[in-house]
């Protein structure tokens, strides 16, 4: 017998299911679809000659020597994926991490690379310290209270001078992830007075003190000798100070910003996202993220393509408009075969 309780207005007349049985019709009217556009794959670049070494924390990533690079370059080109985010391991590291802003720099020379053999692409550059640092922070150190911390307002100099030796090189989006307060005033001076002015800022606004940096750590041997982060990337129970802090990288002059990590902060994207609707929002679903989905799914746990595309979905869902992921290369890849 046909349930018949409803109040006039509502089921049969509204079925919502209607929209649902056509899988044309479910693509019509997704609201969380994944372009490839709105991608960006990071890749780890490394000192050496002849090196492709899988990431140990990270099956599936690769460090790529120079000579090597074009082969990872024309993959990704190949794939229809537009832009990548470079990640330096250089040969030495120093207390200030000369590295990151020499001409010759480790990324400076993938910079160069990419632009002669896939100048389409569009090469963001990461601009921090912690790669390039003999003590693995995010610019040069001093002790107060005993305990060791960045100086803030020195570091500020030097980002502007990383930020500037990677537009020299050719970089099309700068992106800097130290949590510095000041870094995106002092980015932007840097880059107007050497006339790129055309070169947009994407700030990691809310970067978190998170549990979820490890694989990374590893995939670039930025270890901290001593200390901890805290003293400069955000609380993960302090929220609330996600949106001052977007608010103050936007007034700085963010072309774009983002959230860092992605999955356990998406309340954080949400909010962002409705305070800030007009500026491009990206979250960074980093590499522990990308290792739990890898051990799942070895494990038989997850149907590792359907959980990423869900994942995915959830961070458009929350309001992000463009995701970096370890995962690029298998989304493309699971799109094309869609």
């Amino acid at each position: 017998m046909a349930y018949n309780h409803f109040p006039q207005g509502v089921f049969p007349t509204v079925r919502l299911r209607r929209l649902r049985q056509h899988p044309g019709i479910r693509r019509m009217v997704s609201q969380s679809s994944i372009s490839l556009n709105q991608l960006i794959c990071p890749i780890f670049v490394t000192h050496g000659q002849n090196i492709c070494r899988e990431v140990s924390t990270m099956p599936g990533c690769f460090q790529w020597s120079i000579d090597r690079l074009p082969e990872e370059l024309d993959t990704i080109a190949q794939l229809g994926i537009s832009s990548i985010l470079l990640f330096g391991i250089p040969a030495e590291k120093d207390a200030v991490g000369s590295d990151s802003y020499s001409d010759n720099g480790i990324i400076q020379q993938a910079i160069r690379v990419v632009k002669k053999h896939h100048p389409e692409l569009v090469v963001i550059t990461d601009v921090c310290f912690c790669e390039y640092t003999d003590h693995g922070h995010c610019g040069p150190t001093y002790e107060v209270n005993n305990q060791i911390d960045v100086d803030n307002d020195a570091t500020l100099t030097l980002l502007a001078k990383q930020a500037v030796s990677h537009a020299q090189a050719g970089a099309d989006l700068i992106a800097p992830s130290g949590m510095m307060d000041g870094m995106v005033t002092a980015i932007r001076q840097g880059l107007d007075q050497h006339q790129f002015q055309h070169i947009p800022i994407m700030s990691y606004s809310a970067k978190f003190a998170s549990s979820l940096y490890s694989a990374f750590r590893a995939a670039v041997d930025s270890g901290l000798s001593s200390g901890n982060r805290q003293s400069y990337q955000m609380d993960p129970t302090a929220g609330a100070q996600a949106l001052r802090e977007t608010a103050l990288d936007i007034a700085e002059g963010a072309d774009m910003i983002m959230v860092k990590p992605a999955m356990h902060y998406l309340d954080v994207v949400y909010a962002i996202k409705q305070q800030f609707p007009g500026v491009p929002l990206a979250v960074y679903s980093v590499g522990s993220e990308y290792a739990m989905y890898k051990a799942a799914a070895k494990v038989g746990a997850i149907n590792e393509q359907a959980c990423v595309m869900e994942l995915m979905a959830s961070f458009k869902r929350a309001g992000a408009d463009i995701i970096i992921t370890y995962y690029a290369k298998n989304i493309a890849k699971w799109l094309k075969e869609q």
